[in-house]
């Protein structure tokens, strides 16, 4: 396998623009399908949500810009999403989605610039066909989160100092950062592109600065809560967040979630990654060096979501492509990722049972209250929304003694199963969980099936006498 010269042409796929706008189409189509996934009801797709739609539907309406004291993340999608949320007269979650989705798009045009910059027009095909077609890519791009935006801005990034355009790609990593913390991993290439001429890193590092300072002033302006918030989150994340207690190693769990969204062409990414620390020219050193920082900072994670792998998919599509004469055999080898895509989105079409059971929990509670495990629809203002169980907290109002006598308590199995399945981290969630079992009326409960998608549902009434 040879790989392809930046300069030399390559017409074996026709028009290069009509490949790239065939290749959006069809990447914008698989990402509308099942974009009102869960709607009305925020938060169902992602819980992360919930956190963002309402702060920027507040933005237009009165909220103004300081998100403080949130700072789990930099604000720069809320500031996106917020103009469009002006005309709404509540948050609009279908709206935030429909940006996320053109942020998504966007992200596989760069994907394609980048493979195109980096070792000719057959490295952007395979590259934004993969991006295009990537299970973790295709979920999160209709999802109102950061994680799209952050990945499409480092593909831009990448772009621009495979391009050489230095202080562009200074503007592009501070806005990346300002999507998402991770975002400032990106200046590890900018160094090596520019190690031995300072005067350009500190031109470049100035423009990242200063992109990041207008793309989010108010962490300069309350730095003592934004690293509070910024520490908190890695160290939760360190620590390992609910499910995944009996995860193998975390290079054997984030090897696993790129295999899941790229199947056998993540093995011709690894061999072409072979290639690039073997020729170690521009294009070899950007890639090289961001792969190699990026995936570091995901070893000493406990927490092994699939999202946390985004930024690496447009990447290990370049390098995949790099072998100009191996590339048709590269894309069949992608049927095998998009087979698994269209059938995680086809279970987006289904109704979610959380959105199913709202009716029947709101006729059966009436005006008694309610206590609700995460990820479900808030029914009522004042119902008790329990915390998620974590190794480092434990919500005292998951007791019957701490709950209303008579009142109701809805759970699902994205809780409980997997508390369940770690009876020796959370043995109080465990015993209220079964607490409810052997003593509550169970009301109902609701199982996905051909028809719905999502976790199991129950509604459960505790004894007039607990």
């Amino acid at each position: 396998m040879t790989s392809l010269p930046k300069s030399e042409p390559d017409s074996r796929w026709g028009g290069p623009a009509t490949v790239l706008a065939l290749v959006l189409l069809g990447a914008a189509v698989v990402r509308l399908v099942g974009i009102r996934y869960g709607l009305p009801y925020g938060g169902l797709l992602n819980p992360d949500e919930r956190q963002i739609v309402p702060r920027a539907w507040a933005i237009t309406h009165g909220g103004g810009l300081d998100p403080n004291p949130f700072f789990d993340w930099p604000p720069l999608l809320t500031y996106a999403l917020a103009p469009f949320e002006a005309w709404q007269s509540a948050p609009s979650y279908l709206a935030a989605r429909l940006v996320v989705v053109a942020l998504g798009v966007a992200g596989v045009a760069a994907a394609w610039w980048l493979g195109e910059r980096s070792y000719g027009v057959t490295a952007g095909g395979v590259a934004a066909v993969a991006t295009g077609i990537a299970g973790v890519h295709v979920a999160y791009s209709r999802m109102a989160v950061t994680d799209i935006l952050l990945t499409t801005l480092l593909t831009v990034a990448l772009a621009l100092l495979v391009s050489g355009r230095l202080d562009l790609a200074g503007v592009a990593i501070g806005l990346a950062t300002a999507a998402k913390w991770p975002g400032a991993i990106a200046v590890v290439p900018l160094v090596v592109v520019t190690w031995g001429r300072w005067d350009r890193l500190l031109r470049s590092a100035a423009f990242a600065l200063g992109a990041f300072l207008l793309a989010a002033p108010f962490v300069f302006l309350h730095p003592g809560e934004a690293a509070s918030d910024w520490w908190s989150v890695n160290d939760h994340a360190r620590q390992g967040w609910l499910g995944f207690e009996h995860d193998s190693f975390s290079w054997i769990a984030f090897t696993g979630k790129l295999w899941d969204s790229l199947g056998p062409v993540l093995i011709v990414a690894v061999a072409g990654l072979a290639v690039a620390i073997a020729r170690r020219e521009l294009a070899d050193r950007v890639l090289l060096s961001f792969a190699a920082a990026y995936w570091i900072t995901l070893l000493p994670l406990g927490s092994h979501f699939d999202r946390y792998v985004l930024p690496l998919i447009p990447v290990l599509g370049v390098l995949a492509g790099r072998f100009r004469q191996f590339a048709p055999v590269t894309l069949l080898l992608l049927i095998v990722p998009f087979t698994w895509t269209v059938r995680d989105t086809k279970e987006l079409t289904k109704t979610d049972t959380r959105a199913e059971a709202v009716v029947r929990v709101e006729r059966a509670i009436g005006s008694k209250p309610l206590s609700e495990d995460p990820g479900l629809p808030r029914v009522r203002g004042d119902a008790v929304a329990l915390e998620l169980p974590t190794r480092w907290s434990h919500d005292p109002r998951r007791s019957f003694s701490r709950l209303p006598a008579g009142s109701f308590v809805w759970v699902n199995g994205d809780v409980v199963d997997r508390v369940r399945d770690a009876p020796d981290v959370y043995p109080a969630e465990n015993r209220f969980y079964d607490a409810l079992d052997a003593r509550a009326r169970r009301v109902f409960r609701i199982d996905p099936d051909d028809r719905l998608a999502g976790p199991w549902v129950a509604l459960y009434q505790l004894p007039s006498g607990a």
